[in-house]
This record gives C-alpha cells, sequence and structure tokens, in this order.
C-alpha cells in the first residue's frame, strides 16, 4: 500500500431503487473515527498501516490505537527509544494490550559497548518502567538477558502497574545457560488478573514465598513450567493461593543441564504440592522423576487429564501391593513413554481397563507412546473387550 493513495475516491453504495439522487457518496476520509479505525485494523500488514499513518494527521491520530496495540522489541535500542518517546507521549502506553520483549544478552552487550556504558539504571529502569506504563496490558512475554530480572519483577510488587493483565511468559537469558532466580519475580504468583503463566529455565528453593505479605486468593488458571528447577515445598507454596488452578504442566529434559539442585527426586513430591480440589489436567513430563509407590490420586476430584510415565505411575518398588488410585473423574490417561515389559504393570494396567467401572468409571481413552505393533497384547486386547479408546504415538 502506497502512502500516496487517493481518499477522496467515493465509497459508492450498490444502486438500488430505494436510493435517493439526493444520497451523497461518502468519501473513506470522511467516515468517523471508530468506523475508520476498524478499517485500519483489518489491514494485512504492518507496512500497510504505517504507509497510511503518512496519509493525514488524523488517520496518524486514528490509527495510534492500532498500531500499538501489539508492539514486540527485538533489540534493546527499539526499547529504549520507544521508552524515550512516552516521555512526549505516556498516551501510548495505555493503547498497548500485548507486548514482546525478546533479544539475546549478546545484543545488549553490544548495544551497551556502543554506548561506551556498563549496564546501569539507565538502561535498566526505563525498560522496566515502559512496561509499567501500560495500564492497559493483557498479555506480556519477556525474553531477555538475566540483567533485567530484578528491574522487570518490580512491576509484580504491589501496587499493582497491570492492573489487567491477564497471560504472562518470563525466560531470563543467563551467559552460562543455566537457571535465573525465580525468587527475584515471585510476586507475580501473587498478580491478581493473572490467568496464565509460563515459566522457563527458572530456578526457585525453598523458601517460596519469603515474605511477611503473601498473596491472597487470585485468578491464575493455567501454569506451565518448563525446564525448571522447583524445589516441590516451595511449589507448594505458590500454589496455595490459584483458588482456580485448571492446568499445570512441569516439564523437564531427559538430561538436564545443568544439573538439577532444588527439584526432588520422587514424583509423588510434586503431586503432593499440587492443589487437589480444582485441577483439571496434569502433564508431568519429567523423566529423571523416580515413582516408588503407585500414586494416590483419588483426592483429584476434577482431574481429567493426566499425562506421566508408566513407571511414575504404577512405581518401581516389586512387588506391588498396591494398584494407582485413578482419579474418579479421569478420562484421558496419557503416557508420555512406551509402555513397559514390566508384566506387573502390564497386569495393572490391563485390570484397569477390564474394571474401569470400579477402578476409574469416566476413562474412555488411553495414549500411548508405543507403535501399535509394540504395544503389550494383554492391553490390546482388555482395550478391546472394554469398547476402550486407544491411541498410539
Amino acid at each position: 500500500m502506497s502512502p500516496h493513495l487517493n481518499l477522496d475516491i467515493p465509497l459508492r453504495p450498490a444502486k438500488s431503487a430505494a436510493m435517493s439522487s439526493t444520497d451523497i457518496p461518502r468519501t473513506l476520509i470522511g467516515l468517523p473515527d471508530e468506523l475508520l479505525a476498524q478499517i485500519l485494523d483489518h489491514l494485512p500488514t504492518q507496512r500497510d498501516l504505517h504507509a497510511m499513518c503518512l496519509v493525514s494527521r488524523r488517520i496518524n491520530k486514528v490509527a495510534d490505537p492500532v498500531l500499538y496495540k501489539s508492539i514486540a522489541f527485538d533489540e534493546p535500542q527499539h526499547h529504549l527509544t520507544f521508552s524515550e518517546s512516552l516521555i512526549r507521549r505516556p498516551r501510548r502506553g495505555s493503547l498497548i494490550e500485548s507486548i514482546h520483549v525478546d533479544y539475546p544478552s549478546s545484543e545488549l552487550s553490544d548495544f551497551m559497548h556502543l554506548n561506551h556504558s556498563p549496564i546501569s539504571n539507565r538502561i535498566i529502569d526505563p525498560f522496566s518502567r515502559t512496561i509499567s506504563t501500560m495500564s492497559n496490558l493483557e498479555h506480556l512475554k519477556v525474553s531477555v538477558p538475566e540483567s533485567l530480572c530484578k528491574g522487570i519483577g518490580t512491576l509484580f510488587n504491589g501496587p499493582f502497574d497491570l492492573a489487567c493483565l491477564k497471560s504472562c511468559e518470563l525466560f531470563y537469558q543467563r551467559e552460562d545457560g543455566g537457571y535465573w532466580d525465580l525468587q527475584d519475580n515471585i510476586q507475580v504468583f501473587s498478580h491478581p488478573t493473572l490467568e496464565t503463566l509460563i515459566i522457563r529455565r527458572a530456578r526457585l528453593d525453598e523458601r517460596g514465598f519469603d515474605s511477611l505479605e503473601k498473596p491472597s486468593e487470585t485468578d491464575l488458571r493455567v501454569l506451565h513450567l518448563i525446564d525448571c528447577d522447583i524445589n516441590d515445598d516451595a511449589l507448594s507454596d505458590i500454589l496455595l493461593h490459584p483458588e482456580a488452578l485448571k492446568e499445570i504442566s512441569i516439564t523437564q529434559q531427559t538430561k538436564p543441564f545443568p544439573a538439577l539442585e532444588e527439584a526432588p527426586e520422587n514424583v509423588e513430591d510434586y503431586i503432593h504440592a499440587l492443589p487437589q480440589h480444582s485441577l483439571e489436567s496434569i502433564n508431568i513430563d519429567f523423566p529423571t522423576l523416580h515413582g516408588k509407590n503407585a500414586l494416590r490420586m483419588r483426592d483429584f476430584e476434577e482431574l481429567k487429564i493426566f499425562k506421566i510415565r508408566d513407571y511414575q505411575l504404577f512405581g518401581q518398588a516389586s512387588p506391588r501391593l498396591h494398584s494407582v488410585g485413578f482419579p474418579p473423574v479421569l478420562e484421558v490417561l496419557t503416557f508420555l513413554s512406551e509402555i513397559s515389559k514390566d508384566e506387573e504393570i502390564i497386569e495393572l494396567l490391563a485390570y484397569t481397563i477390564e474394571n474401569k467401572s470400579i477402578m476409574a468409571r469416566s476413562l474412555r481413552q488411553l495414549v500411548v507412546a508405543n507403535d501399535e505393533h509394540d504395544l503389550p497384547w494383554a492391553i490390546v486386547e482388555a482395550c478391546e473387550k472394554s469398547g476402550f479408546q486407544l491411541q498410539f504415538g
């Protein structure tokens, strides 16, 4: 789209018998601001929108809410330049609904080198202050060097600047590839309006909320801890306050690097840390966790989807004297690893499927990582007899 558009071209409606000869076709430039803003919002690319902003001062003004609704900073210079522009036009901060800040440590180091300055408050304060001006911000995604961690973390300390925040993703890059300290952003768990939270490569020790003032009830619904090293007692502490947490995912690599220091060795410790009254979906994709005994899950009254490994669910102690206590309304059970050749596990799983009216009456689907030809026949036969839905891979 060119900035040299002829906006005086009339928008001619289709002729009809009911149209009066006195009807005057309206031009694009003559449309009301609200309608013009909707048209600008449906332009196919940002380049088209920028071109329209060059047409006139009025269109440039009308385009502001559209142009600044969603912003991505992929260079520290862009972030700092926008921070400084808000001093002149602070209203723009309230227009932003979504922001993605994503640049590596190397770019920040190069930026500081060019400015002949170490990383200081001159950089950190404007970066966090920029976000704090966004009073209508709903979605925040942060992937920046660890040097900005504490500055951005202050945004989550009360009183809350981000009163409309709905989703947040946090990742602070360490030069050694290690885990950043979640304690510096711990108050994000007490944010009153936040519904979805994703944390990447963070570490949290046993302190949890190490303060006198702990959060009250929050709106957190979805929590993903991706490649994190989280103490189970701290996890229990931070999950006391989301009264309606529906989904949690805890994942880690097969060979974590750096080595885990805070995470427990047994899957039961994480299970015991989770709220039992509200969760509907649990995904524990954490290969290094062991399971001594079969899990007791009866108290998870709302759990419908459960993803785990077979040895973590059924335990590794032999002989297995206890069967799994399945959640009463569980519908889908997913095994994240292939079902092993362990005869006791095969027997317990087949027994559960055949007697699901007693063991897990709502269970209707089993998802396995095995190939179809590699699944133990006893499991396949039990599914066929019970009319049970079996899904591979």
